[in-house]
């Protein structure tokens, strides 16, 4: 898989991480991810009952934050 440069990744090269994968990668609670998802700050799938995030929409969001803080 390329890391380098900004393409989008196929379907079966995402990995899907779950609201709590999410939270303890982001040191945050899974309530925190949810209202992260729900106000669109966030991509996510809906499955189910229960929503997968893109590890890459994570990374996109981290990003972000870090660029608006700095």
């Amino acid at each position: 898989m390329v890391t380098h440069g900004h393409h989008e990744p196929r379907l079966g090269e995402v990995r899907f991480l779950t609201v709590a994968e999410v939270a303890t990668l982001m040191r945050v609670s899974k309530m925190t991810v949810y209202r992260l998802v729900h106000s669109g700050d966030l991509t996510a799938v809906r499955v189910g009952r229960s929503f997968r995030v893109p590890e890459q929409a994570v990374q996109e969001y981290l990003r972000g934050a870090f660029e608006a803080a700095s």
